[in-house]
């Protein structure tokens, strides 16, 4: 079964990388990156689907960063190869990304951050997509410990954080764990405008886990209401029409098929190249 797998700084002291080629006691320039304009371009070449021109994208304004002493630059970049690379499976390069990300947090002094949150659910998210759970969980406890202790995690941040965090904990058979998470996931992102594509995702990925729990022919039910919900989801005119919901539109449509939703499924592969084609 091919699973729907979901599919997001602060002050920054350091004066310099510790690799600088600077003269002792010399503090290099801070020549920071254009952090909107990268975004902006990346989502670029993902709703066209040009993963190389990402790639490369990615590869320049890293060095860009590293010329110019821009660790939270780099920082950012580094959450984004993970997030690519965990995208176009590419495990080694993620995992890669995941280090130098991870000993970033430790030189700029972030450990405890909102930052550092986002860093290791990017992390946990990508070791359970390259079949890690067990990694990934150590990685998702960090990331809601700092999540939930903080005061200013939007509700976004922690909707995503509970969802995957779900989805590591039915890999490892802890399903009434997982429900409740995905439970703790749609609390969240029903306060956020516009997530009917993530809490979609949450209806499918509670489905599969009620089939793994119990089976296919018990759980019937209760997986056909989750999907009726997820569709009605998806087919809200006020989602919008861009790379990132042909994506998961994309992503969804195999999961309807597998529980026979076939007319749906191909409605949404096709409403999905439409809205690429138009990118």
């Amino acid at each position: 079964m091919d699973k729907n797998k979901p599919i997001k700084a602060e002050d920054y002291a350091e004066p310099c990388c510790p690799l600088s080629m600077e003269g002792f006691g010399v503090t290099a320039e801070i020549k920071p990156v254009p952090q909107k304009r990268i975004m902006d371009k990346l989502d670029e070449y993902m709703a066209k689907r040009d993963y190389a021109g990402a790639e490369r994208h990615l590869n320049y304004w890293q060095a860009e960063a590293e010329l110019g002493s821009d660790l939270r630059g780099k920082l950012l970049i580094m959450n984004e190869k993970i997030g690519f690379y965990r995208k176009t499976n590419q495990k080694e390069k993620a995992y890669e990304s995941i280090d130098l990300a991870l000993e970033l947090l430790k030189v700029l002094d972030y450990e405890g951050s909102i930052t550092s949150g986002t860093t290791y659910t990017n992390a946990a998210t990508a070791c359970q997509n390259f079949g890690d759970p067990q990694q990934a969980l150590i990685y998702f406890q960090r990331a809601r410990k700092v999540y939930e202790l903080s005061e200013h995690t939007a509700p976004d941040l922690l909707g995503g954080l509970y969802n995957n965090m779900a989805i590591s904990l039915a890999a490892v058979g802890r399903y009434d764990e997982a429900i409740a998470m995905y439970n703790k996931a749609l609390c969240e992102m029903e306060k956020v405008q516009g997530s009917e594509p993530e809490r979609a995702i949450t209806y499918l990925n509670m489905a599969n886990v009620f089939e793994e729990q119990l089976g296919l022919e018990e759980a019937e039910s209760t997986i056909f209401d989750l999907l009726d919900m997820a569709l009605d989801l998806l087919e809200n005119p006020s989602c919008p029409q861009d790379g990132y919901f042909a994506f998961v539109l994309e992503k969804c449509a195999p999961t309807f098929s597998y529980y026979g939703y076939f007319k749906a499924a191909e409605e949404l592969a096709a409403r999905s190249e439409a809205i690429y084609a138009r990118a």
